[in-house]
């Protein structure tokens, strides 16, 4: 049986990355930093998890797992994520994000050579770039602490699979979403206040810059993509993305369509903007698809209404 150990097992993609593989009968170590809610793999039937409470900026405790365990897999998915939080506190969202991942590569390096490791990195540390798509040569140039964080780790993880030759790859994921993305999140965000204004709760939709333009994904999807990367023979960094962008504005207006909310409902506040924002970022993922041999072709107009139904049938209460 091959042993996995997944951090930050409690966010929307471990617990899709955990039901996946445990669909192949791998023993799944889910490592959580505190007492953190494991909803997400309740929701998802995901039982026979073994937990393990470490801090992955302790260096120490790190190696202690990776020696005992010798994991065939490591996913490290454990990150503060949120943009907007990493202009607010820049030294936690910095120094964790890359003091983790040296933790785990050099305890892979000296302990468990063998084991593949899968970074998640972030279509964030591209930021705004001179052309469109943006492919795994395209010239980082990140724009929040967040990005410079994930661009960091990008460049470890490429360090140590050639100065070392361990088998550590990057996910370079663009946005993707599911019902178990986190409500800070601005689909959820979205899909969770029209529900409110739809059901008397609340107004309006308070929203910062809504004319800019993403690229979108479905997260399980996306999934199978990192699982791709950390079984396949060689490894290498992938963009995993739609390969098209949408506005924001464009979501709310599709979801406000879906609930027969009035377009008037929006209110564009000047508190949500950020201090630098891209105008328009989309990948390009002929590689994952040629390499990897993964596919997708869903439209996000579709995505969105299908978590819609999701989210207000299992997670909302009216």
């Amino acid at each position: 049986m091959k042993t996995v150990i997944i951090s930050g097992i409690s966010g929307q993609d471990g617990a899709y990355l955990a039901k996946k593989l445990s669909s192949f009968g791998y023993k799944i170590i889910g490592i959580l930093r505190d007492n953190s809610l494991t909803s997400g793999l309740e929701y998802l039937g995901v039982k026979d998890v073994h937990f393990e409470y470490i801090d992955l900026s302790n260096n120490g405790l790190v190696e202690k797992l990776i020696k005992e365990v010798q994991p065939d897999f490591f996913y490290n998915l454990a990150a503060q994520s949120s943009v907007g939080d990493s202009f607010i506190n820049p030294h936690h969202s910095i120094l964790f994000n890359i003091n983790s991942t040296l933790n785990i590569l050099e305890a892979i390096r000296l302990h468990s050579p063998e084991t593949r490791f899968y970074q998640a990195t972030s279509s964030d540390m591209f930021g705004s770039v001179a052309c469109l798509p943006i492919n795994e040569n395209t010239l980082l140039h990140p724009q929040s602490p967040y990005a410079i964080s994930k661009a960091a780790c990008h460049h470890l993880v490429r360090n140590y699979r050639e100065a070392y030759n361990l088998s550590a790859c990057s996910g370079i994921l663009f946005n993707h979403e599911s019902v178990l993305r986190k409500g800070n999140f601005f689909v959820i965000k979205v899909i969770q206040t029209s529900l409110d204004i739809k059901y008397g709760k609340t107004n309006e939709l308070r929203v910062g810059n809504i004319d800019i333009k993403r690229d979108f994904g479905y997260a399980p999807a996306y999934v199978d993509a990192m699982v791709m990367m950390a079984e396949s023979t060689i490894m290498d960094d992938y963009i995993i993305c739609s390969g098209k962008s949408i506005m924001l504005r464009s979501i709310i207006e599709h979801i406000f369509s879906c609930l027969n909310i009035p377009l008037e409902r929006i209110v564009v506040d000047q508190e949500f903007y950020r201090p630098s924002d891209i105008i328009d970022i989309y990948g390009d993922n002929s590689k994952a698809k040629k390499h990897l041999q993964w596919k997708y072709d869903l439209s996000f107009y579709s995505v969105l209404e299908n978590v819609l139904e999701e989210y207000h049938s299992n997670f909302y209460n009216a």
